[in-house]
């Protein structure tokens, strides 16, 4: 019996281990942060950014309690704050910068479809 409850203890440390490698960024200071390592933006440049990730992730969570929390709605509600997002952050980095960011975004997306990471927001 001890074994077995061993056995359940260590499966699940696993899978909630695993869970926590793939889960994106959610605070918008760390997802600049991470913009700022990946496209080597000046500071400026991060808090800039910051501040539209957080603007963007408020307005997240007012189309998230409009829609009940209704995934399929959302998804609709969300594609133009998505794209807006996109284009703000865009406004805010250099031509190299915006065409490397162009290449994290196509990346991130064939990674979604494959199963893998990506953080919703960029």
């Amino acid at each position: 019996m001890k074994k077995l409850f061993l056995i359940c203890c260590l499966f699940i440390g696993l899978t909630t281990a695993g869970f926590a490698q793939t889960k994106a960024p959610t605070d918008p200071e760390q997802k600049a942060k991470g913009l700022q390592k990946e496209l080597k933006l000046n500071d400026d440049q991060t808090s800039k950014i910051a501040a539209i990730y957080k603007e963007s992730a408020q307005k997240f969570d007012q189309i998230k309690t409009a829609d009940n929390s209704n995934t399929n709605k959302m998804l609709v509600d969300v594609g133009p704050l998505r794209k807006a997002t996109i284009k703000k952050i865009k406004g805010v980095l250099t031509a190299s910068q915006a065409a490397k960011y162009d290449a994290l975004l196509k990346q991130s997306k064939n990674s979604s479809l494959n199963g893998g990471w990506s953080d919703g927001w960029s």
